[in-house]
């Protein structure tokens, strides 16, 4: 834990008591603050008691007396309307932040030179935060990961300068920190997302943007507009990462610059820095950005390239992220279930062939159209719960498909027809590019049964 004393003696009113609202109770209440703690959840109110925090109805509490409010990063700030509790505070005067400014409070007061890397971006930032942690753990440094990966800032020891955090940030925990100054800050992309809670594009933009405003250092994807235009404001101290889809574009990058083409990680000069042919859990070119921004990111720490090399081969992945789940023969079972949307699976369309794709769900806006120009990868397609009809519509006449209703009968069929073909390494690919909540609680339990699946298999 990391006890924030930075409230010590002061009284804190706090709603949303999920897992980091708990972790944020308790760290206020180890460092010497009052809380008064609140959830529109009756059972989260009682988990909080039950942990020994005073919990109080926020509509009756004196705010006069209180000295901020921190939020739960899932409680909405602005849109589509601000929670109830933010008008509260706000009507009273009283500041709103999150636990991410609680951590950027404490590490300015007792180390504030403690190495913060902080990794933000549309796609792909739980992949580059862990294969981060990942590098430097296996170079020997003292490391702790947290934040929107899963484990509450809070939760894991304080900053030290010998002790490095790797923290992916949401832009909800961006929003609620306005102190934000890591050391090194990422920021992968930016596409269209969470619209419903930042209003537009621009704005979603302009949060992320806070991440490398207040960073020493800055890496930044710019291979979207406004990831660009975001780098162009930055100007110093900035390293720009590139995946080339044209050649030609490379003339033009500045010696800032690393390129990320054909599994290997070059400077803008030609120098070579680092190779991820053959590394499994690093297919495709998404996860060539993540890589190169991961030795960038190594290398401003100091980790040698050769420790930098052997981080990459030995990362072993995350669940549900195009996952190696099996080999049975010639065929490659991959579980891409967090794939819930067209751009997510197109990342996994793009590093592979001969694909057995199982897909389908609670379709999303705009569907797999966007995906119609990778069919020709795709050697059949399995289509799973309520989307079929609409996939089955666009895939008409392009891919051969069979309606198969449910993951438990998609996946022998799958595996009957890639063993069945003549591919050299066919691959069996859950790649939904939909919602789970059709059939399934999350994204998890269905990976989970995917690879239950595919072991089960004769």
């Amino acid at each position: 834990m990391t006890p924030i004393t930075t409230f010590a003696e002061r009284s804190v009113a706090l709603f949303g008591l999920g897992g980091s609202g708990l972790a944020t109770a308790l760290a206020l209440k180890a460092g010497g603050a009052r809380v008064l703690a609140f959830d529109d959840n009756p059972e989260s109110v009682a988990r909080a008691r039950g942990e020994g925090i005073e919990t109080a109805d926020l509509h009756g509490i004196d705010w006069s007396e209180v000295a901020a409010l921190v939020l739960a990063p899932g409680v909405p700030l602005t849109h589509p309307a601000p929670h109830w509790s933010v008008g509260l505070a706000q009507g009273a005067g009283v500041e709103i932040i999150g636990d991410i400014e609680l951590f950027c409070r404490e590490r300015a007061k007792i180390a504030p030179e403690a190495p913060f890397v902080a990794i933000t971006g549309t796609n792909g930032k739980s992949t580059t935060t862990a294969l981060i942690a990942h590098i430097l753990a296996q170079a020997g440094r003292d490391v702790q990961m947290g934040g929107n990966i899963g484990t509450a800032i809070l939760s894991l020891e304080p900053p030290d300068a010998g002790r490095v955090h790797v923290i992916e940030l949401s832009s909800f925990q961006i929003d609620l920190t306005p102190s934000l100054a890591p050391s090194v800050g990422v920021l992968l992309n930016i596409t269209p997302d969470h619209l419903d809670r930042h209003g537009t594009l621009e704005q979603y933009a302009a949060i992320k943007e806070r991440l490398i405003r207040g960073a020493d250092l800055a890496i930044v994807g710019i291979d979207d507009r406004p990831s660009r235009e975001i780098a162009e404001r930055r100007g110093d101290r900035l390293i720009r990462v590139h995946v080339p889809v044209h050649p030609s574009r490379e003339a033009a990058l500045p010696a800032d610059a690393l390129i990320a083409r054909e599994a290997a990680i070059h400077e803008a000069d030609g120098t070579r820095l680092a190779d991820v042919s053959g590394i499994g859990s690093l297919r495709g070119a998404h996860n060539w950005q993540n890589a190169a921004v991961a030795v960038a990111v190594a290398r401003a720490l100091g980790v040698p390239l050769e420790a930098i090399q052997a981080g990459l081969a030995s990362f072993p992945g995350l669940p549900h992220r195009m996952e190696e789940v099996a080999r049975r023969g010639r065929v490659l079972f991959v579980n891409d279930s967090k794939a819930t949307n067209a751009d997510s699976t197109e990342k996994a369309l793009t590093a592979f062939r001969d694909i057995h794709w199982i897909l389908g769900g609670k379709a999303k806006e705009g569907g797999i159209f966007p995906l119609v120009p990778y069919f020709e990868r795709i050697a059949h397609a399995y289509l799973i719960g309520a989307a079929s009809d609409a996939f089955a519509a666009t895939l008409e006449g392009a891919v051969p498909y069979t309606r198969c209703e449910t993951l438990e009968a998609a996946v022998p069929a799958a595996a009957a027809g890639a063993e069945a073909c003549g591919a050299p390494e066919p691959v069996v690919l859950l790649s939904p590019a939909c919602a789970s909540y059709d059939q399934f609680r999350s994204f998890e339990q269905r990976g989970d049964r995917f690879r239950e699946l595919v072991r089960a298999l004769p």
